[in-house]
Parts: structure tokens; sequence; C-alpha cells
């Protein structure tokens, strides 16, 4: 491409998988472009991050675009710790075969009863839009087989104020109980009620946060039918 532009042609760069540059190796292009002194124009094209934070229901004014997770390693428990305290709404991508993984995740480091959206196959014939809890989401796609490209959309982090021991205590047990080691439930825990991590630390090695089996959402699962259509 730079090859292309040296010579005096104008390129034209496009992607099967929606706006360039957006989780794919476009901003690599543009940055070598842009460092040559070459001029670089955007064109406005269908973006899947931004279309699912309209229809998602949950708030637009702050939103954190995280793209895909790393797959595994101490990269994706550090991604996931990082999202305790946002407050804006996240957005992230996910393919069908990882997303159950992903909210288990989500729900061990965030808890149970953050509000998401699950948006699959944006501007296609079988474009859908679910939303309820992270708790709900998990017992959905264990009730009904993901299907399609997904983007969730996660309510972020809520202003609180002081927490009492029983608080931290049962959030510490959900963490445990989805599978958090003890130090990262307490970084997880302090983190989101903004409590001292030695006051955690304390209610975890104390025995007052016993785990228990993390239990699915018992609320509605949405009124949309099951994900239906080709995997595309």
């Amino acid at each position: 491409i730079l090859a292309r532009l040296r010579g005096g042609e104008v390129v034209a760069v496009v992607s099967d998988a929606g706006l360039p540059g957006i989780s794919d190796p476009g901003e690599r292009l543009v940055r070598a472009a842009a460092e040559e002194g070459f001029e670089v124009r955007v064109v406005p094209g269908p973006s899947a991050a931004f279309a699912a934070l309209v229809v998602s229901g949950l708030p637009t004014g702050r939103a954190a675009f995280e793209g895909f997770l790393p797959r595994r390693g101490s990269g994706r428990q550090d991604r996931l710790v990082a999202l305790v305290g946002e407050r804006r709404t996240i957005v992230l991508y996910e393919a069908p075969h990882r997303l159950a993984r992903t909210l288990e995740d989500l729900v061990g480091v965030l808890g149970g009863e953050r509000r998401v959206a699950l948006v699959r196959e944006l501007t296609k014939r079988h474009e859908e839009t679910w939303r309820g809890t992270l708790a709900e989401a998990v017992a959905r796609t264990e009730a009904v087989e993901p299907r399609g490209e997904f983007v969730l959309v996660v309510e972020g982090a809520a202003e609180s104020g002081p927490a009492d021991d029983t608080v931290l205590a049962e959030a510490l047990a959900e963490r445990m109980a989805a599978g958090l080691s003890t130090r990262d439930a307490v970084a997880v825990v302090a983190s989101t009620y903004g409590a001292p991590k030695r006051r955690v630390y304390d209610l975890a090695t104390k025995g007052r946060a016993t785990p228990k089996r993390a239990a699915p959402g018992c609320g509605p699962l949405g009124t949309l039918g099951p994900w239906a259509g080709p995997s595309t």
C-alpha cells in the first residue's frame, strides 16, 4: 500500500467486517500512511460497536470500547479485573463459541446484577437484541445455543457509598464461587466498593466470605425467541 501511495496512486481500504480500524489491523495501515505524511480520510461506514451501544438501552453518554478480550492467561484476567471500577458503559466483541465463558468471567469479576445487552448479527437478517442481567445472560446461553457474532454492552460501575462487612463478604463469596482466587477476589471487591484491601482481605481470611455455588439469574430471560439463523 505504501509503495502505491509513493507512486502517486489513491488507495481505498475496505473491510468485510465493518468499519476498518475497529478491532482489525486497519489502524496499523492508517498509522503507517500518516507517519509518511500521506493524507488519510475516513468514509463513514457501519460500526457494530456504536450500533449496539445505541440499541442497548444503556447509557450512551460515555462508553469504553474493549473489542475482543484476550482469550486466555493473565492478560485476560488483568483486562477483566481492570473493568471492575469502569463507570462508563463497556462494549465488547465476542464469538458465539466463547460467549458463555466470557459471560461467566464477567459475572465473576463484576457480579451477576450488572445490566447487559447481547446484540447479535447487527444489520443482518437475523439481527436480535436481548437485554437482562449478566446472571440471566449466563442462564440464557445455557438454555439456548448462541449463534452469530455478538456485541456485549455492559453497564458501567455505579457510584457507591461505604459498604458494611456483610455486603463485602457477600461480594467476596460471589466472586470466589465464580472461580476467582482469594487474591483476585479481594482486589475486585476492594475496587468495586472503594474499600481498603486490608479490610477486605481480613474478611476473606477470617471466614466471613464463604464461597457458595453461584446461582444463575432467576429473573425473566427476555421476550425474544431462541437465537436462530446461520452463524455468519
